[in-house]
């Protein structure tokens, strides 16, 4: 389909203007052909225009990054996307964190910050307060796409993945434009930096592990490609890390994977999980243009930890959004 044919089949399906066979038989088609940039950009456009947005100003809005992944990678990790997104917030970054509660893995993003004291319950206007005033604010999905209601039955009625499983990094609802985005394998790496090119991102890197991770690994090498169409290749060991098995770097429940994150903060984690958080920082920094290079970023986001600058932060935003609650 062209950019044009997709938004408009994807306007018929938010509206709630399609049947349920005709509503799987697109998702189907477009699952046995393989998605294409122009139609995983109109569905995101759709999607994104069916949401509800954060109202704020355009100068903050160039600045937000969303560090996020498809999830669906199933190796059980702590929450990493969300440690990176605080750590960054106390670094001078704007996080727009959107996502959900746990739909593969123990533990969403939601269920996570929940379990550290965040309150997520908030409205936009204080969302936007959030990143006003700490860097960060979380947009819980199910509260800011309300046409998905009507289609989730649908979504799951089928025995495979469609495209809301790569759809939802791309429907920030403050409008990122820079992204760190995790893909579940590397056959959806170019399409998802062509879909952001058509998204009007400023600039992004997306990466997938040799192993499937939805993350830069400390396991094994990790394929890249920025926006603007270089492909690279993350190699752990060549920044000085040690590489570790995947056993290494596993979470749990919300509770467990909070904890994990306090102790990274605290100084008490000095392992696997602490480095991993620092190269996947080390690459948010270099999409967020705070870092020349991951070297940099690396230096960067240890300094975070080790000066305890990310610890003081994540208290600070504990206690803004449950004032602004």
């Amino acid at each position: 389909m062209t950019y044009q044919e997709a938004k408009e089949s994807f306007e018929k399906l938010f509206q709630n203007q399609m049947s349920e066979d005709e509503a799987k038989k697109l998702l189907v088609s477009l699952y046995e052909k393989g998605e294409e940039p122009q139609e995983i950009a109109a569905a995101a456009t759709v999607m994104r225009e069916h949401s509800i947005k954060l109202d704020m100003d355009e100068s903050l809005r160039d600045k937000l990054i969303d560090i996020v992944g498809t999830g669906g990678d199933k190796i059980g990790s702590f929450n990493i996307s969300s440690t990176v997104s605080l750590l960054l917030a106390s670094l001078g970054s704007y996080v727009a964190k959107h996502g959900n509660r746990a739909i593969t893995s123990n533990s969403g993003s939601a269920d996570m910050l929940e379990a550290l004291g965040i309150n997520l319950n908030l409205t936009p206007k204080a969302q936007v307060r959030m990143l006003e005033d700490t860097g960060f604010t979380f947009m819980f999905a199910q509260k800011h796409h309300p046409a998905m209601k009507h289609i989730m039955p649908i979504r799951k009625s089928l025995s495979h993945r469609s495209i809301f499983n790569i759809l939802g990094p791309l429907t920030n609802p403050a409008g990122a434009k820079k992204y760190l985005l995790g893909v579940f394998d590397k056959s959806f790496i170019s399409p998802m930096v062509e879909g952001l090119k058509l998204l009007d991102a400023k600039n992004a890197i997306v990466v997938s592990s040799q192993e499937g991770m939805d993350e830069i690994s400390i396991s094994d090498i990790t394929y890249a490609k920025s926006l603007n169409g270089e492909e690279f290749v993350i190699d752990p060991s060549n920044y000085g890390f040690k590489k570790a098995s995947l056993e290494e770097i596993k979470g749990g429940n919300a509770k467990q994977n909070a904890k994990i994150t306090q102790d990274i903060f605290n100084g008490v984690e000095k392992g696997a999980k602490k480095d991993i958080v620092l190269i996947n920082a080390a690459a948010a920094l270099v999409a967020d243009d705070k870092a020349g290079d991951f070297k940099e970023g690396i230096e960067m986001a240890r300094y975070a930890i080790e000066s305890k600058k990310a610890k003081e932060h994540l208290k600070k935003i504990v206690e803004v959004s449950q004032k602004l609650g």
